[in-house]
């Protein structure tokens, strides 16, 4: 991709840019990824799902990879309670990608996904784990886990976080700096088997011009905003709003395609 090109990508897509950028900045500042908020804002765009499915999972990749870095530096993960939900994931999300589905299937599935993260987002402060008092789930249950949001998250397009993180804080599974470190392994590898799958689709389109731009914009706001961790937002606060425009995307997306 040429210099001429870049400028095209950006003239044409800079309000889509733009929002990748505050979003990456923004979430970043206060330790979150924004996944959902970028599958938001593409939904919303005239591009095939299939593309839609794609960048998501690349952007979700960029973003959680320097948070993994840094658990890992901190000693954070329990590997023992950790690989079984990464490793029976792994297979179903990369057999979630690969699978095909219709444009009607998939946009309905996004929807009620979206409303779901919207919901979790807006009533995340009631579910957090207790930190005195944690439970050792079987491994058959981590298994299962593991493995039924890994076969959702490569259908969608999403890393499983929203789906994963309630989850383990309802069965107070672990503290909660370790649910938010296994979380985001789980996103990386889930984003990276869902990728997989959906390249060997024989569907599978990307627009490579647009998505390096959105993955360097992604990447540079996330250096800032984790820099520079923001006076004016508090992470519920940016739950909050963040819950609000989600739903308002689902909502709007299920309208379109069930009724």
């Amino acid at each position: 991709m040429n210099f001429q090109e870049v400028l095209s990508v950006i003239n044409t897509n800079w309000h889509i840019i733009l929002l990748f950028f505050t979003i990456a900045v923004l979430y970043s500042s206060v330790g979150f990824g924004g996944g959902s908020s970028y599958l938001a804002v593409l939904a919303l765009t005239g591009l095939a799902f299939t593309q839609i499915r794609a960048t998501a999972l690349l952007c979700n990749t960029v973003v959680v990879i320097g948070n993994v870095f840094y658990f890992h530096q901190q000693k954070t993960y329990n590997f023992k309670k950790v690989i079984p939900l990464v490793l029976f994931s792994i297979p179903f999300a990369f057999i979630g990608g690969y699978l095909k589905i219709s444009q009607t299937f998939f946009f309905i599935l996004l929807g009620f996904t979206l409303l779901f993260a919207a919901i979790t987002m807006w009533v995340s402060k009631k579910f957090i784990a207790s930190e005195e008092k944690t439970t050792q789930l079987k491994m058959s249950k981590n298994a299962g886990y593991g493995g039924f949001i890994g076969f959702i998250s490569g259908m969608v397009g999403i890393g499983g976080g929203i789906f994963l993180a309630p989850l383990l804080h309802l069965t107070n599974w672990d503290t909660s700096k370790k649910i938010a470190a296994t979380a985001s392994l789980f996103i990386l590898v889930n984003s990276i088997a869902g990728l997989s799958g959906q390249y060997l689709n024989p569907e599978f389109t990307i627009d490579w011009n647009l998505t390096t731009v959105l993955l360097i914009t992604v990447f540079i706001g996330g250096q800032i905003g984790s820099r520079f961790s923001t006076k004016f937002l508090k992470p519920i606060q940016l739950k909050k709003a963040t819950a609000v425009l989600i739903a308002f995307v689902s909502i709007r997306i299920l309208w379109k395609y069930l009724f």
